[in-house]
């Protein structure tokens, strides 16, 4: 039988170069670290786009005890950010590129009894054979999830096809509303290393109490598959019901059980249908939930079980039926939540923001995309295939349609079970040949945030909806940034305030409830999440979109509108509690709840009663001198009585630091272009290399002040949407040029070449006013 024993502790760390590969030396330079491990928990989250990027080096003594003869052993790394060398007793074991899947290798030939030594060398430097190329979050680097040593008998299930189970696991239930008969079909396959003949594979499908229910039979053969018939089957009915079968799959000899693997199947159908929504075994059930990065406040992204295990429950708690796990493929332990909660998955990979033309990077999301699929075929959760995210921001090529259909087609020969997706850039055209690549699709939308205004979003929706009668669209991404420190009584796009995003997620779970037809709309984000170069309402290092925290210590006003909407749990929830200071005779209040009404308490004493759907506003709620006690109460749907309360304090002068100051002014203006004469400008004048041009990279520009607010500036005009000069650290290599040409395109509209040279020019000559620091003197 399999044995798995976890490599957490022992080991020593260093960032300091190596001459050759280094033993197991404690000393200066090295530090005890346990595993899961990152080297940029803290650096990766502070801001400055600064962050080790780089090769590190792991060691470890492996001891190695008496084994049974034949017995393989392998070592198992659930994830290594993003490229890392396996070095056994100084000898290369393996290399293996991609910083989110489980690798293995077979180190049984390269140890020795007693004492070996593990060295791994992990480097998140930038490479353009790997993806991410580009994104908006921290690549943070390490040993992040857990590494295993795994011994099995010579004769096992398959351990080598990228790191699969060497078991899959399938099911076609027998609907009664299609007329069946309640059963259903399951397909059990299984691949067999180093059967011998006389051996056989055995199936047996337990129920939750642990009781046989059905099984089968086989020869071992290199290939095996059988047909298990499960009478009156227990549907995987999502949230509502996410019932769990376990197949054990057993490889026998005489009466020895050799190998043995367990995977919980979750017997289900699905379809999407573009009018009405999804379907899940019959069912309509519109999926609204969230997106998920795996990173904490100093932990990054090295997480451990009891995380995993808080933020899937903080999900399900909120009242979410799905969520993205984005932008890659994420642990194991939380696909296997997700299935025990029954919250359905979208799963990606990160082909996220820019292609690289390298023909290797493709390679590598080939190489991504099947380790992602054979590796998470059994989760009963996931019912889509992410295969790209804005892929269109680093431009368009015939190229990467090419690479598209071919992910897509990758997908399809893998798993024929599930539909393949992709996430939009807003501004990727309605009549885009790329919304025809995969199954089913969704956008990703910030109106009311980066540029529009909120009812820009079911303009659009109804729109391409109309345009696109056939095809199933969802909202794959949505949100704006919430700082639980600002607060106003007339909240605005761009203010960072708590109230701005409760406001703006208010208009969007409403008109997500009332088109049924959207097949999933995911927020973005569920938590606060590290993006080291962004600067966002005066906090570094970190996207502030989360409706909690990066902590997971504060729930924002934003995630109790959600749990208004979809939870079925009673709740209340009063608004707005930390704008506690108030310089006001009267206030208004917001109350949270999906009650039918809400009364509201003024001191002890009644104030008045609502009747509203999920959002109640109180107007011209009295303040007495002093502090001033205020009370929701309502009645649950199921009779529970319901209360929450808040304090608010009269004060005789606004709070200041409840408004944020931009240091920089605010976000770019979107129209930086419109008081220009461009025919004046000199398209042929000579660059100074003494100043900025287009020519710099963005890292040099963001270095100067006044540079910056020109690059803010350009490409808020050139897209169309408010966006500040942090958020370009992420393509930090390009040049400004590079990128202006990239932004002349996501306004949506198309760009005259001339007026296009003519924008680039005069920004040119902008920036040429600016002098380098070197040179400024």
């Amino acid at each position: 039988m399999r044995t798995i024993t976890t490599l957490s502790d022992g080991w020593l760390f260093t960032k300091d170069e190596q001459d050759g590969v280094p033993a197991y030396a404690p000393g200066a330079g090295w530090t005890e670290v346990t595993v899961p491990h990152t080297w940029n928990k803290f650096d990766g989250q502070d801001g400055g786009s600064d962050y080790h990027r780089g090769a590190c080096w792991y060691v470890r003594r492996l001891t190695v005890g008496e084994q049974a003869p034949g017995t393989l052993t392998y070592l198992q790394f659930h994830g290594a950010a993003n490229v890392a060398e396996v070095y056994v007793n100084g000898v290369k074991a393996t290399e293996h590129k991609g910083g989110f899947s489980t690798f293995r290798t077979d180190v049984t030939s390269m140890l020795i009894p007693g004492e070996n030594v593990l060295a791994v060398r992990v480097s998140n430097e930038e490479r353009s054979d790997v993806y991410p190329q580009m994104a908006d979050f921290t690549f943070y680097g390490g040993l992040y999830r857990p590494v295993e040593l795994l011994t099995v008998n010579p004769t096992h299930f398959d351990l080598d096809y990228f790191v699969g189970p060497g078991v899959t696991v399938s099911s076609k239930p027998h609907l009664a509303s299609d007329g069946g008969d309640g059963a259903a079909t399951i397909d059990a396959r299984a691949w067999v290393a180093g059967a011998q003949e006389g051996d056989i594979v055995n199936f047996q499908v337990l129920d939750e109490d642990g009781t046989e229910v059905a099984g089968a039979g086989t020869v071992a053969a290199e290939r095996v598959r059988v047909t298990i018939e499960l009478p009156d089957a227990h549907l995987w009915q999502g949230v509502d019901d996410p019932y769990l079968y376990t197949v054990v799959a057993s490889i026998i000899r005489h009466n020895e059980v050799l190998d043995e693997v367990e995977i919980h199947h979750g017997v289900r159908e699905f379809r999407m249908d573009p009018q009405q929504g999804f379907f899940l075994n019959g069912v309509l059930t519109p999926l609204r939930g969230v997106s998920r990065h795996q990173d904490r406040l100093g932990k990054g992204n090295a997480l451990s079980m009891d995380d995993h295990i808080e933020d899937a429950y903080l999900i399900r708690e909120l009242g979410a039926n799905t969520v993205r796990l984005a932008h890659y493929q994420q642990a194991q332990e939380f696909y296997d939540l997700c299935d025990v909660l029954g919250l359905i998955v979208w799963a990606e990979i990160p082909f996220i923001s820019r292609m690289n033309e390298d023909p290797a990077a493709h390679q590598d999301c080939r190489q991504q995309m099947t380790e992602l699929i054979v590796q998470s075929f059994n989760h009963a959760s996931i019912v889509t295939w992410g295969i790209s995210n804005e892929i269109l921001i680093g431009g368009d090529s015939p190229q990467l349609v090419a690479n598209l259909r071919d992910l897509n087609e990758l997908c399809h020969q893998l798993d024929p079970t599930r539909v393949t997706t992709m996430a939009q850039v807003s501004n990727t055209p309605k009549d885009s040949e790329h919304n025809q690549i995969t199954d089913i699709l969704s956008y990703n939308h910030y109106f009311g945030w980066y540029g529009g205004k909120l009812e820009d979003n079911e303009e659009w929706l109804d729109e391409f909806h109309a345009m696109h009668p056939d095809r199933a669209t969802g909202i794959s991404e949505y949100g704006c940034e919430g700082i639980i420190s600002y607060h106003s009584d007339n909240p605005q796009c761009g203010d960072y305030s708590e109230e701005y995003q409760a406001l703006y997620h208010e208009h969007m779970a409403r008109i997500i409830e009332e088109r049924p037809w959207l097949w999933a709309t995911h927020v973005w984000n569920m938590f606060d999440f590290g993006c080291d170069s962004r600067d966002e309402g005066g906090v570094k290092g970190r996207n502030n979109k989360g409706l909690m925290t990066i902590d997971r210590a504060v729930k924002k006003d934003s995630f109790y509108v959600y749990q208004a909407y979809w939870s079925k749990d009673p709740m209340i929830h009063i608004a707005s509690k930390r704008y506690a200071l108030r310089a006001a005779d009267t206030i208004s209040v917001k109350v949270y709840s999906n009650a039918d009404s809400v009364e509201l308490l003024v001191d002890g004493k009644p104030f008045a009663s609502l009747a509203a759907h999920r959002v109640f506003e109180f107007r011209d709620v009295p303040l007495h001198e002093g502090a001033t006690v205020i009370e929701a109460r309502a009645t649950g749907s199921d009779g529970t009585a319901l209360a929450d309360s808040a304090t608010f304090t009269k004060v005789a002068e606004p709070y200041a630091p409840y408004t944020f100051v931009d240091p920089d002014g605010g976000a770019g203006v979107a129209n930086w272009f419109d008081d220009v004469n461009l025919d004046a400008v000199d398209e042929e004048a000579p660059i100074d290399p003494t100043k900025y041009s287009v020519n710099d990279v963005i890292n040099d520009v963001l270095e100067n002040k006044e540079a910056s607010r020109i690059l803010a500036n350009v490409a808020s005009s050139l897209s169309g949407m408010r966006l500040k000069a942090s958020m370009f650290g992420m393509m930090g290599t390009s040049t400004v040029q590079e990128l202006f040409a990239k932004m002349g395109g996501m306004s949506g509209k198309p760009v005259d070449p001339d007026e296009m040279a003519k924008r680039l020019a005069y920004a040119n000559a902008e920036l040429q006013k600016i002098a380098k620091a070197a040179d400024a003197e």
